[in-house]
């Protein structure tokens, strides 16, 4: 699908509602609110529902507040479009894709590998940095100018899901972005630490006690940790605990693929898996065998099981990924 014919469904339709995958991190909450404002800059009507709460690292962002959480009981609500962003398949954004009663067409905005293509219209670009990128775009499409509060989320969009431009989705036009975004003197520092060095003394202490209990196998090319319904239960956590542990666990001395398993907090035998790679292995294609997705070097997927049956299957499938990559490289 051509950003032309995007650009002209926004131009053809009124009202929006907007929305992402669930657990938002910076590249979904940036694309949703730089999308939301340029609706806004064209006399369009608006509103952003998440199926989640909100992490408090990104609290900054200018206009966090627009972004509203689902309700069981949501009124139906009236919008000609309905955007999903940064989203590989529809059931990532929850419940909110129950708001969607009348089958009002879908506006598919997307750069993960393994999108699905579920809407009426899909704009996916796998090889791009992020889906701010892409947003980015389409208000150079439209000859939009951008502004400071713009500039801002797209920047932290970025910023998110290159690594702090450390991963091989950095590329020129990366940097060229990100120069012209700094042009309207952002807090570099400031943002920095609001996402990274923002992290509370209690969720520090269940870190530690994760850390702790870090496994590995394959001398310690693969490491992975586990999160049981116990540790986390009557805990308010108010930091991306998914990022944090696989930041830590990508820094490890020659490790490839690390993974989180961690057990859903509403469901019984439920399992999320996260997985990272450094680049050898393709997890993307370890979570689409177990019905998941994202990239070739972040993705994830959910599982059900004990926690310890889904840590032995999954396990076993990179194993069988290493042998194939390593004969590839």
């Amino acid at each position: 699908m051509s950003l032309k014919k995007l650009v002209a469904s926004i131009k053809r339709n009124k009202y929006f509602l907007i929305t992402t995958h669930t657990n938002p991190e910076g590249d979904a909450l940036g694309s949703e609110l730089a999308f939301y404002r340029l609706l806004k800059k064209m006399g369009k009507r608006a509103l952003i529902i998440n199926d989640d709460n909100l992490s408090c690292a990104y609290n900054f962002l200018p206009g966090i507040n627009k972004i509203k959480k689902f309700k069981t009981k949501q009124r139906p609500i009236r919008f000609d479009c309905f955007v999903i962003l940064d989203c590989s398949d529809l059931r990532r954004c929850g419940e909110v894709s129950k708001i969607n009663i009348y089958n009002k067409p879908i506006i598919n905005i997307d750069h993960h590998i393994s999108n699905e293509r579920f809407g009426d219209i899909n704009w996916v670009e796998p090889y791009t940095s992020s889906t701010s990128e892409m947003i980015y775009k389409i208000y150079k499409k439209l000859r939009i100018p951008l502004d400071k509060k713009v500039a801002l989320s797209l920047y932290v969009g970025i910023l998110t899901d290159t690594g702090s431009f450390r991963y091989s989705n950095t590329a020129p036009l990366t940097h060229e972005m990100a120069a012209e975004f700094l042009r309207f003197k952002l807090d570099v520092p400031r943002i920095y630490k609001n996402i990274y060095e923002n992290i509370p003394f209690p969720d520090m202490k269940l870190l530690s006690k994760i850390f702790s209990n870090v496994k590995r196998q394959l001398h310690g090319r693969i490491v992975w940790f586990q999160i049981e319904q116990s540790l986390l239960k009557h805990r308010i956590i108010s930091i991306d605990l998914t990022e944090h542990i696989l930041s830590f666990a990508r820094a490890i001395k020659d490790v490839e693929v690390a993974v989180l398993f961690k057990e859903n907090l509403r469901l019984k035998n439920e399992v999320r898996v996260n997985l990272r790679s450094q680049g050898k292995v393709d997890v993307n294609r370890i979570a689409r065998f177990f019905g998941g997705g994202g990239h070739q070097t972040a993705s994830g997927c959910t599982v059900g099981g004990r926690i310890q049956d889904v840590t032995r299957k999954v396990l076993k499938k990179i194993r069988e990924s290493f042998n194939e990559s390593y004969i590839r490289y």
